[in-house]
């Protein structure tokens, strides 16, 4: 379930909901009762290590497509 942020506009507290997304906003504080607006917030979601967003859906290194081939010397 989504977490929503609202700020009451009587006693200027901000808090937290967990609601779902079908369901209405809320209209009163909790706390006071006065009347409350939802805020528009950064999400806290992050990608994070080596993946597919990183580089282009692949982890291989991008560059040249010629392969380097090790070969033992002769004695």
């Amino acid at each position: 379930m989504p977490t929503y942020e609202y700020q009451c506009g009587k006693c200027k507290k901000n808090f937290e909901y967990f609601q779902k997304i079908s369901d209405p906003p809320i209209t009163k504080c909790p706390d006071c009762g006065g009347p409350v607006k939802r805020l528009v917030s950064a999400a806290s979601f992050a990608l994070k290590g080596n993946g597919w967003y990183k580089d282009g859906y692949s982890s291989a290194k991008t560059g040249s497509t010629k392969k380097e081939t090790k070969t033992k010397p002769d004695k």
